[in-house]
């Protein structure tokens, strides 16, 4: 079943599906990237030689697991701004940007992963969005990244994306986290919409013959508020890594340490679903 989704609200939480240790990759000497004056990353040879648009903005491939982590822990990811919402939640991201979120994935996460192709081979011979593994900048400041769990640049230019969940409970609606996913996504891309596709399951067996989904249209007004709250966290992350001189001129250079700390609702709630970037 697809349906259209426009500007529905929703709480919730994200889940970080590294497989190993976050903090070895968020280390200051890594952060200290996000300086305005060196943007980071630097984009690699087109995914396709010659190729413009969006393929020349290719950073990363999911395929090259360390190479993915380490180009996301140099710029602001969708699983970043899916927990943007308040000042709070900005000091809390960056605090796990600096020091990791300690989740390593668990047998949730892990269905998530072996489930994916399955749906994203359905995506593609339903609606036309073909499997991607590729990390993205975007056109505008190469520190925000995405990688679309799907993505087809359609015959009259438009780009459309896909996103992929797995989960143990009914989605009444498209939870908030996943819309500020998307919608990051999307300003990363210059995408139009995004397919969002999940399937439901009852002790790791599939409910339904097929995955459900609904598209989700660009909006504009919600991507305008995601930047500022990435452009805050950069700060946070920027003056945490940076090195204070001492005012006398002499001396040695003592590196700042971060003040964020940890949001008190920065447990996972009951719900239990697949995550990716």
């Amino acid at each position: 079943m697809t349906a259209s989704v426009g500007r529905t609200r929703h709480n919730g939480e994200v889940l970080d599906s590294a497989p190993y240790r976050t903090a070895d990759l968020y280390r200051p000497g890594v952060l200290a990237d996000l300086s305005p004056a060196r943007p980071a990353p630097v984009p690699v040879v087109p995914a396709v030689p010659g190729q413009t648009g969006h393929l020349a903005r290719v950073v990363a491939s999911s395929s090259d697991r360390a190479g993915w982590l380490r180009a996301r822990s140099r710029g602001i990811t969708a699983t970043d701004v899916a927990k943007l919402s308040t000042p709070r939640s900005v000091r809390a991201a960056a605090y796990d940007k600096l020091h990791g979120t300690g989740f390593s994935g668990n047998v949730f996460t892990q269905h998530g992963r072996s489930r994916e192709p399955e749906i994203a081979a359905w995506v593609a011979a339903t609606h036309g969005v073909e499997p991607s593994d590729l990390l993205f900048h975007a056109e505008r400041d190469r520190r925000h990244l995405a990688t679309p769990d799907g993505l087809i640049l359609r015959t009259d230019g438009r780009i459309e994306l896909a996103e992929i969940k797995t989960t143990n409970k009914p989605f009444r609606s498209i939870p908030r986290h996943y819309l500020r996913q998307i919608w990051w996504q999307q300003y990363v891309l210059g995408a139009e919409r995004t397919l969002f596709v999940w399937e439901q399951h009852d002790g790791f067996v599939p409910m339904r013959d097929e995955p459900e989904c609904r598209w989700v249209d660009r909006d504009e007004a919600e991507i305008t508020k995601l930047v500022a709250l990435a452009t805050d966290l950069i700060e946070l992350l920027r003056q945490a890594t940076s090195v204070a001189t001492p005012a006398s001129g002499t001396g040695t250079p003592a590196a700042t340490t971060s003040s964020a700390a940890p949001s008190a609702t920065g447990t996972p709630t009951g719900m239990r679903v697949s995550a990716t970037a």
